[in-house]
C-alpha cells in the first residue's frame, strides 16, 4: 500500500519570492466560499487564533501612491494612523477594481509577498506576540504561516500601531 501524499500546492508569486529569499513557510489551504471571503471566514475554515491570521489591505495616498497594510482579520484600519505610519498626510482604500492592475492579486487573495511592485508595508504592532502569524499566500484559498521576522524582512515592512483601538 502506499502512502498518502498530500496535494502539490500551485507556487503563487508569494511563495516563489519567499522561496528565492530562502524563507521557509507552512502552505495552508481552506474552502474558498465566493459570498464570503473575510478574513474571520478564513480563521474558522483553519481553525485558527484570529489574532494570528493577518489580511493584507491596500491603500492610496493622494499624491497617487501606494501602500500596504498588514492587520489582524478581526480589526479594522485606523486610516490615520497608517497614514502616519508611511509619512504620508492622508490615505484612502483603493478600490477593490484597481487591486488587480495595482497588485496583481485579487480580493481575498492579496499576499504583502510578491506584488507586482514594492509598495511601503506596515504590519500592525500585535504581530511582535507571536513566533509565526499567516498572511495571504497569493490567492483565494491559500493562507502561508511565516516566522515574524522572515515575513518583516521579505516585506522590507516596518511594525506600528495602525488598527482603530475603542
Amino acid at each position: 500500500m502506499s502512502p498518502i501524499s498530500a496535494p502539490r500546492i500551485q507556487k503563487t508569486n508569494a511563495m516563489r519570492e519567499l522561496d528565492r529569499a530562502g524563507v521557509s513557510y507552512t502552505a495552508r489551504t481552506y474552502e474558498v466560499d465566493e459570498s464570503d471571503l473575510s478574513g474571520i471566514h478564513v480563521v474558522e475554515q483553519l481553525g485558527e487564533d484570529p489574532d494570528r491570521v493577518f489580511k493584507t489591505l491596500v491603500t492610496v495616498a493622494p499624491t497617487g501612491g501606494h501602500a500596504v497594510f498588514c492587520i489582524p482579520v478581526k480589526e479594522k484600519l485606523d486610516l490615520k494612523r497608517a497614514a502616519r505610519a508611511v509619512g504620508e498626510k492622508s490615505l484612502s482604500m483603493l478600490h477593490v477594481r484597481d487591486l488587480v492592475k495595482t497588485t496583481g492579486y485579487q480580493r481575498g487573495g492579496c499576499s504583502p509577498v510578491g506584488m507586482r511592485k514594492r509598495f511601503a508595508t506596515v504590519i500592525d504592532e500585535t504581530c511582535i506576540l507571536f513566533d509565526t502569524i499567516m498572511v495571504s499566500g497569493g490567492r483565494r484559498g491559500l493562507q502561508l504561516e511565516v516566522a515574524v521576522d522572515d515575513l518583516l524582512a521579505a516585506c522590507d515592512a516596518k511594525v506600528a500601531d495602525i488598527c482603530e483601538r475603542a
